[in-house]
């Protein structure tokens, strides 16, 4: 989730701002960048609790405040530390208080990598001396809503409040979920429309392979992703595979359209979150907007607005790709490496197109329903989610190879796809891996999982 705007930006006269907005991240391809974001859940080493946000030591304010030492701004709200900043990164908080690295624009999976390491070993220097651990899963495997605290900023009372009205998961998917993103550019409209069908059409090929969401309350779920199928279940606004994005006529102008009907949740005004939840952005345009009567938005509200799309992928000024559940410390360098292998070389990002442009709608619909519950052994026709996942990894993998981006040894980006040809190749995922320890040596008790898959 976003923090405030730094500013509040210029005023919004006409729809034509918008589309030139999302339009201005264009960029030629010696400026295409890289961005990583992760998120992992804070527990107490005495209970296993998710740490609550205040307290004299294991808490998610000592986190914050402990890794000050290593260069990181706080930033306030209400005189709370909610994030940090530096050098270009950020850490932030969902708001069950999963911790959120967003990582800095880098050229190459190596420097994404260094950056990974440099935050975990800052997080873990501070975290064993306060009390607390980090794990990296998609769901929160043993505690529930009510044991999970809710973290002191002002949108997320909004979203709270409003969230049941739309869905039955959509206080889960708040509270309760981790992911690992990959935020890539392009070069024209154009380009992006051919990546955004690309990457939405094989999100769920990455679910499968980066399915770590089995349990729920303690038990198995009978979802190998539970994180992904509660994405089904929180707002239809503002949720799903967005078929339009496949259709004529997609464009910069057509995913305006589509933003412009996802009703709003809040606008942000001299420090404070104003309750805007279900109120129409075109109102806003038009300064009809009931909780800003006659004010028009700014380009910083439109910014805001656009974070609250929640889709498989999602367009700002560049593509976030957001279908995979959060995981261990390799796992969150090889989804960028999927990615940046399928997206930024363009003979791989032609035969990705190739292997998906004859799915149909429903075809999308079918892999984005089964692949929660059963991963690599989803079928689309004859074929499993495993034999696509082997060759989606045979082009990523070329597309680094050509790009061919080396690290101080000489070695290519294509490494950091290792541990994902591990997972296709045994055809079994993270999930199915946990569960059989459940079921073994773990004995049907889930805390084992907090001491062997912490960071």
């Amino acid at each position: 989730m976003a923090a405030p705007p730094s500013s509040p930006g210029v005023p919004i006269t006409d729809r034509r701002q918008l589309i030139e907005y999302i339009a201005a991240g264009n960029k030629p391809r010696e400026r295409w960048r890289i961005g990583t974001e992760h998120e992992k859940f804070v527990f107490q080493l005495d209970s296993l609790r998710p740490a609550p946000y205040n307290g004299a030591k294991a808490s998610i304010r000592g986190l914050l405040e402990g890794l000050t030492r290593f260069g990181w701004t706080p930033v306030l709200e209400n005189g709370n530390p909610i994030a940090l900043a530096k050098d270009g990164c950020s850490v932030t908080l969902e708001p069950g208080g999963q911790f959120e690295l967003s990582g800095g624009q880098v050229e190459n999976i190596h420097q994404t990598c260094n950056e990974v390491h440099t935050h975990l070993r800052e997080v873990k220097a501070v975290a064993s001396e306060i009390g607390v651990g980090l794990i990296g899963v998609g769901f929160q495997p043993k505690w529930g809503r009510a044991d999970t605290p809710w973290m002191p900023k002002g949108r997320y009372k909004i979203m709270r409040d409003y969230m049941p009205k739309k869905g039955k998961l959509g206080l889960d998917m708040m509270l309760r979920t981790c992911t690992v993103q990959v935020n890539l550019d392009f070069e024209s409209e154009a380009d992006m429309v051919k990546k955004f069908r690309v990457a939405l059409a094989l999100q769920p090929i990455a679910v499968a392979m980066f399915a770590d969401s089995p349990f729920v309350d303690g038990k198995p779920s009978g979802w190998l992703s539970f994180r992904s199928h509660v994405w089904e279940d929180t707002d239809p606004d503002r949720c799903g595979m967005l078929p339009f994005v496949f259709e004529p006529g997609m464009g910069f102008e057509r995913y305006v359209d589509y933003m412009l009907d996802v009703p709003m949740y809040f606008v942000y005004r001299d420090g404070r979150y104003i309750d805007a939840a279900g109120q129409s952005f075109r109102d806003f345009l038009a300064g009809r907007l009931p909780a800003l009567p006659g004010e028009i938005p700014t380009t910083g509200d439109w910014t805001d607005h656009l974070t609250t799309m929640f889709g498989e992928v999602r367009l700002k000024t560049f593509l976030e790709m957001r279908g995979a559940d959060g995981g261990p410390w390799r796992r969150l360098c090889a989804l960028p490496a999927l990615w940046t292998g399928l997206l930024y070389d363009s003979v791989a990002l032609d035969a990705a197109w190739d292997l998906v442009k004859g799915w149909t709608i429903a075809d999308h619909d079918q892999l984005r329903r089964e692949v929660p519950r059963y991963a690599l052994k989803a079928r689309l026709g004859n074929r499993t989610v495993g034999d696509i996942a082997r060759d989606v990894l045979g082009i990523a993998t070329e597309g680094l190879r050509r790009r061919n981006r080396l690290d101080g040894a000489g070695s290519d980006e294509t490494g950091f796809l290792g541990t994902l040809y591990e997972i296709v190749a045994s055809g079994r995922t993270p999930a199915e891996e946990k569960l059989e320890r459940f079921n073994g040596p773990w004995k049907g008790n889930i805390d084992p999982l907090f001491t062997e898959y912490a960071y």
